[in-house]
């Protein structure tokens, strides 16, 4: 069975086609399909092109075999400024058929996403009301923009996401996004987070509502009970790395809301996608891109 990102794509388009419901439009159809568009997108943060119009270039050289139409650039950006909550649903419907969606293991965490760097650029922005500034302890750093939290399998595959104000307290904004999905937590199920997620109402939320069991690193302050749970915390940070490192999160270039959304989106489907591939193939490494990413 093929690994490429030909055969990547070939499958996404199938998948989305059969057991994605279509976004109903009034009038003409679209010359290209959603399913065709979400195929566009994951292909663009795969093959590492952060700038729209770089990446419309390139796809009009080298991927006409692949798409029967390809918009220009304003199209292909108001397109998938709009389509943030198919790819959200899209991303669920990968992540149901891996075989870890059935795990009683779930990691939760942060991080940040800037979304400007100057003084100029933040009174200006479309985003103003939205993003605030915050600061990064593991880089010791300010920035301006939003924090993205996470909830993944022990992989890395991307299970519910949101974005929210920096200065809004993490307890309270992953409160809010497992109570809003809370048909996507199991109870039994075990939540590991880190020190930041430590509270009486949290624990008591996840305990009484969700009937899950929160695993987090010990704080100084208290006795002893998990330890410091080093290397299962590596898991979550690695998928935050490969989400940096290698599908340009930070580099997003998205100026409004759901241009924002939709970017982030992008980019944990482009995982979504990868991890669904590798399941399916039978790959060793499950989050390893390089198959994908020429």
């Amino acid at each position: 069975m093929k690994t490429n990102l030909d055969a990547l794509l070939a499958a996404l388009y199938v998948f989305i086609d059969d057991h994605v419901a279509p976004c109903r439009r009034i009038g003409r159809p679209p010359k290209l399909t959603d399913a065709e568009l979400l195929c566009l997108a994951v292909a663009q943060v795969l093959l590492g092109f952060p700038s729209s119009r770089h990446w419309i270039r390139f796809a009009h050289a080298r991927l006409g075999h692949l798409f029967r139409y390809l918009p220009q650039q304003s199209a292909y950006n108001k397109r998938l400024n709009a389509a943030g909550p198919l790819i959200s649903h899209t991303i669920e419907m990968l992540a149901r058929q891996v075989p870890t969606w059935h795990d009683n293991v779930r990691l939760i965490d942060s991080t940040p996403l800037p979304c400007a760097a100057s003084r100029e650029t933040v009174k200006r922005s479309s985003l103003a009301g939205h993003a605030g500034y915050g600061y990064c302890r593991s880089h010791s750093r300010f920035f301006w923009g939003f924090r993205l939290y996470l909830v993944t399998t022990a992989e890395g595959m991307p299970i519910t996401w949101c974005l929210a104000n920096p200065k809004i307290g993490e307890r309270e904004v992953m409160t809010a996004l497992l109570e809003r999905d809370h048909h996507l937590v199991r109870a039994s199920q075990v939540i590991l987070a880190d020190k930041g997620f430590a509270g009486r109402e949290f624990e008591a939320f996840l305990t009484q509502r969700l009937g899950v069991h929160l695993v987090r690193p010990d704080r100084k302050d208290e006795p002893a009970c998990h330890g410091r749970l080093a290397r299962c915390r590596q898991w979550i940070e690695a998928v935050f790395n490969t989400l940096k490192g290698q599908l340009s999160l930070e580099q997003h270039g998205a100026r409004t809301p759901a241009g924002v959304f939709a970017r982030v989106g992008q980019r944990l489907l482009a995982l979504a996608a990868a991890l669904w591939r590798n399941w399916t193939t039978g790959a060793d490494v499950k989050r390893s891109l390089t198959a994908y990413d020429h």
